[in-house]
């Protein structure tokens, strides 16, 4: 009997509990009850779902702005003839400067 959970139940009482109990209490009809151990799994679930979340909501919104920003151009110059150019110097232009 190593253990304090082997020794509550082979019926022995730890000295810390023994002295709690009130005098004249029967000490075989004592019956100490044990907080079950904690269960880290739910704390576990709800971190990486929130995590998950959070990468799902970057990762949409990291691909709708774009798709908004070229509708907004678009809509723009359509409607008050707003251009927006992205222009690209050739490679021989660079060069020569």
């Amino acid at each position: 009997m190593r253990l304090p959970d082997e020794q509550r139940r082979a019926g022995h009482i730890p000295a810390d509990l023994y002295r709690q109990i009130p005098p004249g209490t029967d000490v075989r009809r004592v019956v100490i009850v044990q907080e079950a151990p904690r269960n880290y799994s739910g704390p576990i679930v709800l971190t990486l779902t929130i995590t998950a979340g959070s990468v799902v909501v970057l990762l949409v919104i990291a691909y709708v702005v774009p798709i908004i920003a070229a509708s907004i151009v678009s809509v723009l110059s359509t409607t008050c003839g707003i251009t927006y150019t992205i222009t690209r110097s050739s490679k021989r232009a660079r060069n020569h400067k």
